[in-house]
């Protein structure tokens, strides 16, 4: 039997605590390919983890450089024919040296040049794909998309999309919302924790993707599954806004505490406060 078919919740909060230890024992070298808006914030986000950040989307260095990587992130967000091409050509390496990837489909859906790519690129089979309601159900090929980065569907009606893509890449999918689902073939979870600032703030879910990408490869080190790294990424990077917003005073000054907060974060405090529940995949 498949052990991943008798995940707990304690098992999950077990196994987040562990890898951010992991993580901070030896930090990840994480490839990001990621949209103008938010290089500079991602980048902080994973200083602030203890994760090292590299930003390279240069056609010719970006498969080689993804093939040295613990893990890498594409984001669509702004999707330059040079970011396409160095996009195509990370993953490749990525894949012939095991490299393991993270696909955020920004935005995809009636907008048809990141919708094609974004389909050349769920073919290659990304090891988790992180995105909001409308973009996992765009990016199944079940609605046209959002508006623009917003999400107008729910992340219960994004569960039979995500399920879906899950089987057809063999990996994990994450549906960012007010709860989190993250899915694979085998196990679901539901996480309960964040805040709402995060998403008044540019780049709270793309920085989200790059985070994910760190602890795949710590998680790729430690034998954890993709599913086990998303769901690590997730817990700790929404205790980290909770406590954020608990300090700020807006959206500004959110933005800074959560990498402070990041930066603060400890294994204890995911084993007392993380909010999981589990369960059998449909």
């Amino acid at each position: 039997m498949n052990a991943r078919l008798e995940l707990s919740s304690e098992s999950v909060v077990e196994s987040a605590a562990g890898l951010l230890e992991e993580l901070r024992a030896e930090p990840p070298l994480v490839h990001c390919i990621t949209n103008s808006v938010v290089t500079g914030f991602t980048a902080n986000v994973l200083l602030a983890l203890g994760a090292s950040p590299a930003m390279v989307d240069i056609t010719g260095e970006a498969g080689m450089f993804a093939a040295i990587s613990s893990g890498l992130l594409v984001n669509l967000g702004t999707p330059t024919p040079e970011q396409r091409s160095a996009s195509l050509e990370a993953v490749g390496g990525a894949r012939t040296a095991g490299t393991p990837w993270v696909l955020d489909p920004v935005a995809v859906g009636a907008l048809p040049v990141r919708t094609a790519l974004a389909q050349d690129l769920l073919a290659l089979r990304p090891t988790v794909i992180r995105g909001n309601a409308s973009e996992i159900l765009a990016l199944a090929g079940v609605s046209q998309g959002g508006r623009g980065v917003d999400a107008l569907d729910s992340t219960e009606a994004a569960a039979d999309a995500a399920r879906d893509l899950a089987r057809r890449t063999g990996g994990a999918v994450a549906v960012s919302g007010p709860a989190d689902l993250l899915v694979d073939t085998d196990c679901e979870l539901r996480l309960a924790n964040g805040d709402a600032l995060l998403t008044r703030v540019t780049g709270g879910g793309c920085a989200l993707g790059a985070v994910m990408a760190a602890f795949l490869g710590t998680a790729r080190r430690t034998g954890a599954s993709p599913l086990l790294a998303a769901s690590a990424a997730t817990l700790v990077y929404t205790l980290a806004a909770e406590d954020a917003a608990a300090r700020a005073a807006g959206p500004g000054s959110f933005a800074v505490g959560l990498l402070d907060a990041l930066s603060a974060v400890e294994p204890g405090q995911i084993a007392a406060r993380a909010r999981v529940e589990t369960g059998v995949a449909a």
